[in-house]
């Protein structure tokens, strides 16, 4: 008997690194670039909003692009963001999570080795 496929529990799952490495070690570390605190931001603007009930805001160990962060990748889509700032937590909030559109400028490509300006 066949069953019909459920519904995915969340709509979106967001992963945020808050990875914390030794002081001066080479690679850096998302916690050192403040990926703490703008984790519970984006965590408690999605818990404000009725229309995002249905996402989830994870804290994540090392996503191993410790070099472009503060990191956080976006599911089912797998879009990765580099993140500084609250107003960039708003726009992916606004743009990628509301409206279904890429944030290019904060955007994480496969090739990149430095984070975007």
């Amino acid at each position: 008997m066949e069953t019909s496929p459920e519904k995915p529990f969340y709509r979106i799952h967001i992963f945020c690194c808050v990875n914390q490495r030794a002081a001066g070690h080479p690679r850096g570390d998302c916690a050192g670039k403040g990926s703490v605190a703008l984790h519970a931001y984006l965590k408690s603007q999605a818990k404000m909003m009725p229309e995002l009930m249905d996402i989830r805001v994870n804290q994540s160990g090392c996503l191993d692009r410790c070099e472009l962060g503060p990191v956080l990748v976006i599911y089912p889509e797998g879009v990765w963001y580099h993140y500084r700032s609250e107003q960039d937590v708003d726009e992916i909030i606004a743009q990628h999570i509301l409206a279904g559109k890429t944030v290019e400028r904060l955007q994480l490509h496969n090739s990149m080795v430095t984070p975007p300006q």
